[in-house]
């Protein structure tokens, strides 16, 4: 058969067979998902998670984490060590089928581990595939086996390489990721950091070490969690008020499934709930999540019933109502997990759901009769969200209505475009009447639509759903994007490609951009995770000279175009202090013209959720001394900033 498009014969020899860990080499996506600084980084998960089977299989207790200079990393744990007698089925050691075939390893019913994180038990194998070398030593009976490989490839049989302490045992794996895979091969210490935290919490008691020699002064964090997820739940509440001073705590076994659960009430209005499964998160959660939420409801339905907080009339609390101002880690162990797709996104095991429920209930109900005062607060807090979950449903019926009586009903000051096909289209949100006013007179009338907000829109952080459906801008952003939110947000009716935040390059402006990313991470968290939602970057000085016009978008950018035409009294150097410093051709040039702007994506990673939750929580909450130690943490990160 003749290919017509390029004229090249697709016979049985044009079918490649990929062999040992060619494929890997090949299609790396398929098995770390990117080749992007989130798949660098996931090699380091995947050696730390079979270290971490270790400890769940309680034969290790600490782990070594350490990013060398040359961003090499190296992982040693005190288990057992690999293997490193001959494998019969390969006639090879273990340990070089665990780092050289796919699918090999401890995690396949073959009695190694009883339940295991990774992915899909093919870490080590497809981390020794994507780097340029990669060195195992083993410690056993007072010796040090070693073998090296290159891009998978072995350069010399397993060997003695010296001797350690008799009692020393354990395995310590040195990777360097290949450039020639990688977009960048630069490890970011607190992507790491924020990872092998969350690993401690879930292991209680196992204690994991990070070390950064990269630096002259070294950093090093150590995590060590014996209360395990109840201190998750603490570290998640730092900055929040919680309603009562115990972390609730379950804990159990049910059908070979074993069930810990830690939770507590705060003073927000979110829930932040985060499930677990053999230490992988599963941000889409699954059977286990809905066990837990099944049990919290009738639970706490029953004992408002009970005792006649909730009249016989009355209709019952919602699990929103319930969970309105919650943190809650469910962590599930089990042997066979059976996932929604190879991401690992949601757990679908049936007995899973029966295990979480059973457990909770039981273990909740007695906490609730035996502290009789918590129970109270949390079933009065419930009360105050479901009467605000009403009103919230009147206006939202109401705001439906009148859509329905005033056909599209689109905000007075939206800009529409004239494009009607989404795909084509964009809205910038514009701080203020005069930078919109601009943004109206410059864009591109067909497919850009311009939003002007008066002021800062209302915190979401701290507010209820019906104080948010009443605010106007928020309102007017709502329309505006079609989509509706919480449980009436439908992706299918949004109305443009791209939303693009367009504020002042100033400390105002930026507190305006996050407000807004707090209302869609709370509310529209899809658009974020589907990539639609950008921040404009408008410049932050204009440089004339002898007619010539530059922007500069960075300190840095500004010193190099001076550089190039000469530092002399001839230069006109404006600083912008904001948008409406622009008249329309200038905006229109350097922030909104789609050839030469410059757009920053906003991304999601949902392995950080939790850490995410906190930053939004500690620069947008009541207590001000963690926002304080946050901006001043984060201040060299800051390009440009005006105070």
């Amino acid at each position: 058969m003749l290919d017509q498009n390029n004229g090249v014969e697709y016979g049985a020899d044009q079918i490649q067979i990929l062999e040992g860990l060619e494929a890997v080499r090949k299609r790396p996506g398929m098995y770390i998902g990117s080749t992007s600084s989130r798949g660098l980084h996931h090699l380091v998960y995947e050696i730390v998670d079979n270290s971490v089977d270790e400890a769940l299989a309680g034969y290790c207790k600490n782990i070594e984490v350490i990013i060398n200079p040359g961003n090499t990393i190296t992982v040693e744990d005190d288990g057992r060590g690999i293997p490193i007698g001959i494998n019969h089925k390969s006639g090879k050691p273990a340990v070089e089928v665990v780092f050289t075939m796919l699918h090999a390893g401890g995690k396949f019913g073959g009695g190694g581990y009883k339940v295991s994180g990774g992915l899909h038990g093919v870490g080590a194998s497809v981390v020794n595939a994507l780097s340029s070398w990669l060195e195992v030593e083993i410690f056993s009976e007072g010796k040090i086996h070693k073998q090296r490989y290159e891009r998978g490839k072995v350069m010399y049989p397993l060997e003695i390489s010296g001797t350690c302490e008799p009692g020393k045992r354990g395995t310590r794996i040195t990777f360097q990721p290949d450039d020639t895979i990688f977009e960048e091969t630069i490890y970011d210490y607190e992507v790491l950091k924020q990872r092998l935290r969350e690993t401690a919490f879930l292991t209680k008691g196992l204690h994991i070490t990070l070390r950064d020699g990269r630096a002259e002064e070294a950093l090093e964090s150590d995590f060590h969690y014996e209360g395990g997820i109840k201190e998750f739940v603490t570290y998640l509440n730092q900055n929040k008020e919680a309603l009562y001073e115990n972390v609730i705590y379950c804990e159990g076994q049910r059908d070979s499934v074993y069930v810990e659960v830690a939770f507590q009430h705060n003073d927000t209005y979110t829930d932040g709930t985060y499930s677990f499964v053999n230490n992988i998160i599963t941000p889409e959660g699954g059977t286990h999540l809905a066990g837990f939420r099944n049990a919290i409801t009738k639970t706490f339905n029953s004992y408002a019933r009970a005792n006649k907080i909730i009249k016989e009339n009355d209709p019952p609390l919602s699990g929103e109502d319930i969970r309105e101002g919650l943190t809650a880690i469910i962590s599930i162990k089990i042997e066979e997990p059976q996932f929604e797709g190879q991401t690992k996104q949601k757990l679908g095991n049936s007995e899973a759901r029966g295990a979480v429920d059973s457990v909770v209930t039981e273990q909740l109900t007695y906490y609730l009769e035996q502290n009789p005062s918590v129970a109270k607060l949390i079933c009065e807090k419930s009360l105050v969200a479901q009467r605000a979950r009403e009103a919230a449903r009147k206006a939202r019926d109401l705001t439906r209505r009148k859509t329905a009586l005033e056909g599209t009903s689109l905000p007075g000051k939206l800009a529409d475009c004239s494009d009607k096909n989404p795909e084509n289209c964009e809205i910038f949100i514009v701080e203020g009447d005069s930078a919109g006013g601009s943004a109206k007179e410059a864009r591109s009338r067909a497919t850009q639509a311009i939003l002007p907000l008066r002021g800062k829109i209302l915190n979401v952080e701290k507010a209820r759903l019906d104080r948010i459906y009443e605010n106007a801008e928020i309102k007017a952003m709502i329309t505006a994007f079609g989509t509706g939110i919480h449980e009436d947000f439908n992706m299918d009716k949004l109305r443009y490609n791209k939303i693009i935040i367009m504020t002042d390059a100033d400390v105002d402006g930026a507190h305006i951009a996050t407000l807004m990313l707090t209302f869609l991470y709370r509310f529209m968290p899809e658009l974020i995770k589907q990539g639609h939602v950008y921040l404009a970057t408008p410049p932050l000085y204009k440089i004339e000279k002898n007619q010539g016009v530059w922007y500069a978008y960075s300190d840095e950018e500004l010193n190099s175009i001076l550089v190039e035409i000469g530092r002399d009294g001839n230069n006109k150097i404006q600083r912008y202090k904001g948008l409406g410093e622009m008249d329309a051709e200038q905006l229109w040039e350097t922030t909104m013209d789609p050839e030469r702007r410059i757009l920053k994506r906003v991304t999601y990673d949902d392995e950080a959720v939790s850490e995410i939750d906190i930053t939004f929580n500690t620069l947008m909450g009541d207590k001000v001394e963690p926002r304080r130690e946050f901006i001043e943490l984060n201040a060299k990160y800051v390009q440009n900033l005006d105070i």
